[in-house]
């Protein structure tokens, strides 16, 4: 999942200001009412730009989704291992295709009505149908024929490999055994969503319905949605429809969009926020020395990079993208701006994920930089267009990208313009390809190296670089039916050493989370992907 949605990314300066100014004619802060009423008060990083859960792409988005809605599967909250959510329980078939889910029969929609398996079926033909156009589609190409439908080539839907024979039963049969197939089911795209509500605002397929607004809405998570004023906050309150309300500890969770990191602390240090997603880069250093217990620095699979659209001319030379990434010296990068424990990236896969270890990439080499990019024909960056680089509206962002900006200066004697907005805006112009140089990163989605490798495949929706490669296809597609986990590894890593040569992405570090985090706040625990079901979390006076 990407972090457009990211941990660089903060709260309205404007909105953290009112924040601000109320405590100063408040005697109790919000968190120390949030103490009191078990309201916890969370930035978000960007904006979210939809809380649709079939067509979201961000962890902004998917941290308010996940309290409003609930797939099949939960997570632990310590180590995010697949609990039952929507589903009691499940049986597998020895030849491991067959998956068959027991659904609670006090699992309802926060309308009161009953969650059956035909509303699951019903979401996951919604995902499929292509005017949605949902980016994660292909994850559901795991199951039978669903890819098939997706593209098109199959019109009935009930030979999908989706069945219900019942309103408690939902059979799920895929096309090849796979073991990481439950913590997949956690992630939004899996979600139910009620489709007479949807059917309410317009047709089910159609984007950016006003379904999800709160005077509309209806979810099926542990929290239902109150309030969304775009840009200054939302409001998810404890659902008493859930099937586990018991067992929920917060009354609600206030989420408030970001777009600067000094005004996020600063909301922090005024009692106005118990977690903040993200810290200015310049303060790592003084929390570490004089507030360590309020300063949470974890590893997160997640990697920062560049995205380059190399159906542009400008980059559809690879010699060009090699360069641009040789070019970046990224021991500098972690090691005199971002200052969290963040390591070098030169591969796309986070080193050791679920045992994985990724080919070397190219490394910074400035000299060979400037030999390939004479190679293309431009000496010394002679000829070369300027550019753009669209970042995030951050400040860590924008360190960030100067340091890049200037070591292609002056390695490579080239322009990068650097062009700053909001994330909804770079989110539209990623899915149309309407850009040169684009800021990204990607969380994994589940522990699987494969959740990194995956995307750049030409059937992925989460592709948006222009580039792609039969053969690279071929090796993940033999990777996902290899059932030897040594013998996938090396597929894997094959596929990924093609991905680093072509470079149309350049990798530029490994994250970890770096936040802050009120000691009120309990059951809230360092896990790789930095998910926090909230239903586990509640706040200590």
């Amino acid at each position: 999942m990407h972090r457009p949605l990211s941990s660089f990314c903060l709260l309205p300066s404007s909105f953290l200001l009112l924040l601000l100014l109320a405590g100063c004619w408040s005697r109790e802060s919000p968190v120390d009412s949030g103490n009191q009423t078990q309201v916890l008060h969370r930035s978000l990083g960007a904006d979210v730009a939809e809380l649709d859960p079939h067509i979201i792409t961000g962890l902004p988005e998917l941290n308010v989704a996940s309290a409003l809605f609930e797939g099949l599967v939960g997570e632990d909250p310590q180590d995010l291992r697949p609990v039952p959510g929507v589903a009691a329980g499940w049986d597998v078939s020895p030849d491991g295709l067959v998956y068959t889910f027991h659904l609670r029969p006090d699992a309802l929609w926060s309308n009161g009505e009953p969650v059956t398996a035909r509303d699951f079926i019903g979401s996951f033909r919604r995902v499929l149908t292509p005017a949605l156009g949902a980016d994660y589609a292909s994850m559901l190409y795991l199951v039978q024929r669903a890819e098939a439908y997706h593209r098109g080539e199959l019109q009935d839907f009930a030979q999908v490999g989706f069945s219900a024979p019942d309103d408690r039963t939902l059979i799920i049969t895929l096309e090849h055994p796979a073991s990481h197939f439950l913590s997949l089911l956690s992630h939004p795209v899996w979600y139910p969503v009620h489709l007479p509500t949807l059917e309410k605002s317009g047709p089910v397929a159609q984007r950016g319905s006003r379904w999800t607004r709160p005077e509309n809405f209806v979810g099926n998570g542990p929290f239902t949605l109150a309030e969304w004023r775009p840009g200054k906050i939302i409001v998810a309150k404890r659902s008493p429809f859930y099937w586990d309300a018991a067992h929920v500890r917060l009354q609600a969770v206030h989420f408030y969009p970001a777009d600067s990191v000094e005004a996020e602390e600063r909301a922090f240090r005024a009692g106005q926020l118990h977690l903040t997603e993200a810290l200015p880069v310049s303060k790592v250093d003084a929390y570490r020395r004089d507030q360590p217990a309020v300063l949470r620095i974890s590893p997160f699979l997640d990697t920062y990079f560049y995205r380059l659209n190399v159906t542009r001319p400008l980059f559809n030379d690879r010699r060009v993208r090699q360069a641009l990434s040789l070019a970046i010296d990224r021991t500098a990068i972690v090691e005199k701006i971002t200052r969290g424990g963040q390591q070098p990236a030169h591969s796309f896969t986070p080193p050791g994920t679920a045992g994985y270890e990724p080919p070397p990439g190219l490394a910074g080499d400035a000299a060979a930089a400037r030999a390939l990019l004479t190679a293309a024909g431009y000496p010394g960056g002679q000829g070369f267009p300027a550019f753009d680089l669209l970042i995030n509206s951050s400040g860590n962002h924008r360190v960030i990208a100067e340091a890049v900006q200037e070591m292609w200066r002056r390695e490579l004697g080239i322009t990068a313009h650097l062009v700053n907005m909001e994330q909804k805006t770079l989110l539209s112009l990623r899915r149309t390809l309407d850009y040169q140089v684009l800021r990204s990163d990607w969380a994994g989605d589940y522990l699987d190296p494969a959740a990194f490798l995956e995307i750049f495949t030409t059937r992925s929706g989460n592709n948006h670089t222009g580039w792609g490669s039969q053969d690279y296809d071929a090796l993940i597609y033999e990777a996902a039916r290899t059932q030897n986990t040594a013998a996938r590894y090396n597929l894997l890593r094959r596929a990924e050493t093609m991905l680093l040569t072509e470079a149309p992405i350049i990798p530029v570090f490994h994250y970890t989370t770096v936040r802050l985090v009120h000691p009120a706040v309990r059951g809230w625990y360092d896990t790789p992907l930095d998910r926090h079901p909230y239903k586990a979390v509640w706040l200590e006076q």
